[in-house]
């Protein structure tokens, strides 16, 4: 990616919300530039969204649970295309994905509003996918507890430029 391009996408990742005519400004070129740059940078898939990371208990979530799953062994894509069809069916599951370490080969994030919630969240997806999984271990987190440094790309748009 060329230098220009990158300072684009760190400069979006601090903060999208920005004009061309400001990002222009940061980056010493001009504001039809800067829309060409972003247009390409969308169109080669560098950049997938412009979406904001709200507070997660203002929305009504305390818990924040990461899901590390070892499967039984099967053909993987098809379990891939049953995984895709039914999680997208949660807005609360923010992640899904193939994954390595500590034995498992997956790993499921996703937000809950409470104990409760999550415990019927665990529940019913056990009952779809007990079948395939050998092994499942889950962290909480208590979003409403000190959180050291919080979810966030802006930290990626404050790196320095290799």
């Amino acid at each position: 990616m060329k230098k220009r391009m990158k300072r684009l996408l760190l400069e979006y990742l601090k903060d999208s919300k920005r004009s061309d005519r400001e990002l222009a400004k940061v980056l010493g070129v001009s504001q039809p530039t800067v829309s060409r740059m972003r247009s390409r940078l969308v169109k080669e898939g560098v950049i997938r969204d412009f979406t904001a990371i709200p507070d997660f208990v203002k929305m009504g979530y305390e818990i924040m649970a990461i899901s590390n799953i070892k499967t039984k062994a099967l053909e993987v894509a098809e379990l891939e295309e049953k995984a895709e069809r039914y999680w997208n069916r949660f807005p609360n599951v923010i992640l899904v994905s193939r994954a390595e370490g500590m034995g498992k080969n997956g790993v499921l994030i996703s937000l809950h509003s409470s104990y409760a919630d999550y415990s019927d969240f665990i529940t019913e997806n056990l009952q779809e996918w007990g079948e395939y999984i050998q092994e499942y271990e889950t962290m909480l987190i208590n979003l409403k507890g000190k959180i050291v440094k919080p979810l966030s790309l802006t930290y990626l748009g404050e790196q320095e430029e290799a």
